[in-house]
């Protein structure tokens, strides 16, 4: 028996999971994420963002600024956003729960 072709809807599986992403902005080629946190929690989720970054080889930009940590996946003139910085964007959701302690 063979497998059935999956009928092409159009739809953009990384849009999809962006989708999912509440915050997360597009620009153009890169993904934008303002969080709000105070200094040590600031520290504590560069910390987390870094180990998961250097695993899936992309380097973010965060930057610290009036109580806010932004974040910034994807490079500027780059290429398409790819899978790994959806990935990151995902992880780095769940990073900011857990050190905010929001449920």
């Amino acid at each position: 028996m063979r497998a059935r072709r999956r009928r092409d809807t159009g739809s953009d599986y990384l849009s999809d999971a962006l989708a999912l992403l509440s915050g997360w902005t597009r620009d153009g080629v890169q993904l934008h994420r303002d969080l709000a946190c105070d200094d040590s929690q600031h520290a504590a989720l560069t910390e987390r963002i870094k180990v998961a970054a250097d695993t899936l080889h992309i380097r973010p930009t965060i930057r610290r600024s009036n109580g806010h940590t932004q974040i910034c996946l994807g490079q500027q003139g780059g290429g398409a956003i790819t899978d790994g910085e959806v990935t990151l964007a995902a992880r780095i959701e769940d990073f900011y729960r857990t050190v905010v302690q929001a449920p």
